[in-house]
């Protein structure tokens, strides 16, 4: 029984439900600690460093989720290209095409890094004017704890958008469990160095920023030295040439993941302007408390897509329709499962999960509880909604992939964000998530029910 639980799973077996939770599980792990790790700012700014620190960190995050997307985009895009090359058994044009895309992902780093820290500033500053209660004073101090926040954290960029490619690529290569190890080196030591910098040395923002870029370098730079040298996994880092058509396919393949990564950050600037507006900061620190526990839930699923994918790609490259059909079964019905067991326990312990960030604020309890509850009936759907979007990436059909994020995260959003709260107030706000993932799904069994012939996974 133990040789079976420690056994290296290959891309190219048959997946019963046993096996594919192994296999995928490392990857749900990962993403919620990534998750976890990635709110630790959060928990140690609203506590230790008071609420305009943490209300600049929520407004300026945006921004650098948007820029580091882009290697999510080249991470996950990758991957489908990547696995369904070893799924037509051509083992050393894969490894050309991954050490492309991470090259291409640390140069690229480089640049958008520059670009951010240039334009900090003036886009604090856009964020900042949407709060019409601050005053001069106040709204320059809240630009400032931004921008510092905000070129700290783009120093590290590169190493960001390495870490969040890697995060596909451990599974691509059949080595999930080791992404996993990397996982929890890095959050582990942004979880001390926060503990050290921001309460230690009461460091504040600026220690919290430290703290994060630090452990982002280990996320990014101990794969490099892993598939650098010889190992025993799919992929080995080595000489390549410049593929121009395949990075384009790769990047339009991962289009829907940067285009969920930016909508999400444009559609908070939305949230952010409508609670500013209606309750002031007070809602923004809200909107920020629920995103960061939201993270936790909906990693699961990201977790998920990551940890299947690399099957999908190879089967679709293999041709194997019956393993297609099996995974996509398989991958509803946990999905539901999941959904239906977050939603539950959002709900229930919305209370006690809120209180970890408010501080003894009674009136934020209240109301990042009630914002909470009614939030979490979005986890319903939206895993459904991210598998749809995913298994369409995995089998590169980054079209319809995209089409379904765009609805998902930015056009339907949008729209609920901007009408709900006209009809509810600020309960319109905490819904606008769980009617954009009910529109959407919508469109996602649509486009299933399309494609299910051409593929053949139903």
């Amino acid at each position: 029984m133990g040789k079976l639980k420690t056994e290296r799973i290959h891309l190219s077996e048959h997946f019963n439900y046993g096996r594919l939770l192994r296999f995928v599980m490392p990857s749900v792990i990962m993403m919620v600690f990534i998750s976890v790790y990635g709110i630790v700012d959060g928990f140690f700014v609203s506590n230790f460093a008071g609420a305009m620190p943490f209300a600049a960190l929520n407004l300026i995050y945006p921004l650098i989720m948007i820029l580091g997307s882009v290697g999510f985009m080249l991470g996950v895009g990758g991957n489908a290209v990547v696995s369904k090359v070893l799924g037509e058994k051509d083992d050393a044009h894969a490894n050309r095409i991954f050490s492309m895309l991470v090259y291409v992902t640390a140069i690229v780093g480089v640049v958008l890094g520059l670009i951010g820290i240039l334009i900090a500033r003036p886009v604090a500053e856009l964020f900042a004017s949407f709060e019409e209660n601050l005053s001069t004073a106040e709204r320059k101090e809240l630009v400032e704890y931004c921008v510092i926040y905000a070129r700290i954290i783009l120093i590290a960029l590169p190493l960001f958008m390495l870490q969040n490619a890697f995060q596909g690529f451990f599974v691509t290569a059949e080595k999930a469990r080791l992404g996993l190890y990397v996982t929890v080196a890095a959050g582990g030591a942004n979880i001390l160095l926060d503990a050290l910098f921001v309460v230690g040395f009461n460091g504040g923002l600026v220690g919290a920023a430290i703290a994060t870029a630090l452990s982002q370098a280990i996320g990014g730079i101990l794969p490099l030295f892993y598939f650098a040298r010889k190992n025993d996994s799919l992929l080995r880092l080595g000489k390549c040439s410049f593929e121009g058509k395949v990075l384009l396919g790769v990047c339009f393949n991962g289009m829907s993941e940067l285009m969920t990564n930016i909508s999400m950050s444009v559609v908070t600037i939305f949230y952010n302007a409508q609670l500013m507006r209606l309750v002031g900061i007070s809602g923004v620190s809200a909107y920020g408390i629920m995103m960061y526990l939201g993270f936790i839930f909906i990693a699961a699923f990201l977790g998920y897509s990551v940890g299947y994918a690399p099957i999908v790609g190879y089967d679709y490259g293999a041709d194997n329709r019956a393993e297609l059909k099996n995974i996509f079964i398989k991958s509803i019905v946990l999905t539901l499962i999941t959904g239906i067991a977050m939603t539950l326990i959002a709900v229930v312990f919305a209370k006690p999960l809120s209180r970890i960030f408010t501080n003894g604020d009674k009136a934020l309890l209240a109301l990042t509880t009630r914002g909470l509850r009614l939030y979490a009936l979005s986890f319903l759907l939206s895993g459904l909604n991210i598998f749809a979007s995913s298994f369409f990436t995995a089998l590169s059909n980054g079209l319809l992939s995209l089409l379904i994020s765009f609805f998902r995260m930015f056009l339907c959003q949008i729209v609920a964000v901007l009408v709900l709260p006209i009809l509810l107030g600020v309960d319109g706000i905490w819904l606008a998530a769980a009617a954009a993932e009910l529109i959407t799904l919508f469109l996602s069994v649509v486009l299933i029910l399309w494609q299910r012939k051409r593929y053949g996974y139903l």
